[in-house]
């Protein structure tokens, strides 16, 4: 029961607006659902992806107005690296990136990294991983210079060693000697790599701009309740298997302090909206349904760059 690589990754910002038009504007992403979070109904819980919102492309922001913004430390994921085709299309990037204001910066090994408008770093690659690719269409986004899915994520550790144990139980492969372990499904694959912790204070401090978790792609409830035994076994401390309604979860921390969450694929997002209108309505999870009309008052309106 390998995992499938990456489900999603879920961030924190203040200002959803602003999110909205960064990620659905300038990177091109679809938003596919537009909810509020389970445990505070009264924010929003954004998720944008290819155009199926298919697990590999899910990137979701929790929204707090007004949260501070964050610094990512040990234990923390402190960039999200996406997959494109190649050298033409990270040109392409680098451009309309700096065109829409942002600091972009070439690194080792060719990947370009900026941050979104709240300070949240990401990094694009090009990719021959094989992996099908998970594309957005966006008008002016050329098809070839497409965003193709996530590639992985980088993590500081003060000890990565210490994580090595729990990632092999779960099938996770390291390889090279740099930190970054693969886990490796039949279609699809994602890398977590751990980087040493910036000089300076080393704590981190969650806020907006900030990754929350990582989710790591599972089949389905008995594949969760087999991965729930194998974290145990390990020496994790799992949470029971959670109703998220796209997709069902199970919580933990691995060792280095990351959060990982295991989701489920056999649900998606088209189960209570049709795939041709994904993130076109508020969708609410049905607990809340009843109270439909004080939620839609507090929450800002919203653009659809679709729509």
């Amino acid at each position: 029961m390998p995992l499938e690589g990456l489900h999603h990754i879920t961030a924190i910002c203040a200002d959803a607006p602003r999110n909205v038009e960064f990620y659905g504007r300038v990177m091109g992403l679809r938003m596919v659902k537009k909810t509020v979070n389970f445990d505070q109904p009264d924010v929003y819980h954004l998720y944008y992806g290819d155009e199926a919102g298919t697990p590999g492309s899910i990137l979701t922001f929790f929204e707090f107005p007004g949260a501070a913004k964050g610094v990512a430390g040990v234990g923390m994921v402190h960039a999200i690296v996406w997959r494109t085709a190649g050298p033409e299309a990270l040109a392409f990037w680098a451009t309309r990136l700096a065109d829409e204001g942002a600091a972009v910066t070439w690194v080792e090994g060719g990947a370009l990294r900026f941050a979104d408008p709240e300070g949240l770093v990401h990094e694009l690659v090009a990719s021959d991983a094989g992996d099908p690719p998970l594309s957005a269409v966006a008008l002016d986004v050329p098809a070839e210079h497409r965003l193709l899915g996530f590639h992985g994520v980088r993590a500081y550790s003060a000890a990565p060693e210490r994580s090595a144990p729990l990632l092999c139980a779960l099938g996770f492969e390291q390889r090279n000697a740099g930190g970054a372990w693969v886990a490796q499904g039949a279609q699809r694959h994602g890398v977590i790599h751990y980087d040493r912790p910036p000089t300076g204070p080393r704590h981190g401090m969650p806020g907006a701009g900030t990754v929350h978790h990582v989710a790591w792609s599972a089949a389905d409830d008995a594949e969760l309740t087999a991965l729930r035994d194998v974290v145990r076994q390990a020496g994790g401390h799992p949470t029971p298997i959670i109703d998220r309604q796209y997709f069902h979860s199970v919580y933990f921390r691995e060792p280095s302090g990351v959060l990982f969450e295991l989701a489920s694929r056999d649900i998606g997002f088209a189960v209570d909206e049709d795939a041709a209108e994904l993130g076109s309505h508020l969708k609410l999870p049905p607990q809340y349904e009843d109270r439909r009309a004080t939620i839609e008052a507090s929450l800002t309106p919203l653009p659809n760059p679709r729509y």
